[in-house]
């Protein structure tokens, strides 16, 4: 049986975007079932002593535009640090995946166009007919999907990965677990990938 990772993250994530294409390409490296959880970031901060970037000290905002930059050259990405529809609501955007897996979809076509859509092309991911447009540039039913990921069963489902990602030691976006191993950031996937290399046992905060 292939190796199994819960992949944490919002579509709302810089992160998220920059590490996207590496993860997946571990992910087909060593054949890896991804169990994607969309998962709202506000309430997961704020129940785990995080702050929106807002609230964050001046000195980490200046840091954090600084690591952008140095992502954006590492992954050879091109984005913009601050664009035009960033923050956004995230609910029906993260929503469309759950809906896609609910219907037998694999989401990533879509993952990968709507990060896209968010850091490269400044389009809002808060936009019912914006998100409908990119579900369908990615092959799937953005119409039905865009009307089921405004239900209460996806609402009932993106609130069960809140409290998943709680029960797992989740604390933000991305995080990654093998294992029960929690690897949190883009900046842990070679990390991750040397625990993939090696199949050591998972690693414990229990010591």
């Amino acid at each position: 049986m292939p190796r199994q990772v819960d992949y944490y993250f919002s579509l709302q994530s810089p992160w998220a975007y920059i590490g996207h294409q590496s993860f997946r390409r571990l992910v087909s490296t060593y054949d890896l079932k991804v169990n994607h959880r969309p998962v709202v970031l506000v309430d997961l901060f704020s129940e785990t002593g995080g702050l929106p970037l807002m609230k964050r000290h001046p000195v980490r905002q200046r840091y954090r535009m600084v690591e952008l930059q140095r992502w954006r050259d590492k992954r050879g990405l091109k984005f913009h640090l601050q664009p035009a529809n960033w923050p956004f609501n995230a609910r029906l955007a993260d929503g469309v995946v759950i809906a896609a897996l609910e219907a037998g979809h694999d989401p990533d076509r879509y993952l990968r166009r709507a990060f896209a859509a968010v850091w490269e092309d400044q389009l809002n991911l808060a936009d019912p007919a914006t998100i409908a447009k990119l579900a369908d540039e990615s092959g799937l039913p953005g119409k039905q999907l865009l009307e089921r990921s405004g239900s209460e069963e996806i609402s009932a489902a993106y609130e069960q990965n809140r409290q998943d990602a709680l029960a797992a030691d989740v604390f933000g976006s991305p995080v990654y677990v093998l294992e029960g191993e929690v690897f949190w950031g883009q900046d842990r996937l070679e990390l991750l990938e040397d625990a993939l290399k090696s199949a050591r046992a998972p690693y414990s905060s229990k010591v």
